[in-house]
């Protein structure tokens, strides 16, 4: 797979730009609350990371909230 994590297998997300604008038309805005909406992606953190798997050491993708519980587990 692509940009997943390869413990927990979180991927990429996707959402909207959403600008909001702030003044009414009486004050000289454009007078709606909300633009016009565009697609994005969140993408995961993701590192290399060489860990111990199954007796053998295997390079992970892996994200870093899998990375700092790893740690806290160690």
């Amino acid at each position: 797979m692509g940009r997943c994590c390869e413990v927990c297998g979180k991927g990429t997300g996707v959402g909207y730009n959403v600008p909001r604008k702030g003044l009414c038309k009486k004050k000289g805005g454009t007078g709606s609350k909300v633009g016009v909406r565009t697609k994005r992606t969140f993408k995961a953190n993701l590192v290399d990371k060489s860990l111990n798997v199954d007796g053998e050491m295997r390079k992970v993708k892996i994200c870093m909230r899998c990375l700092r519980t790893l740690n806290k587990v160690d």
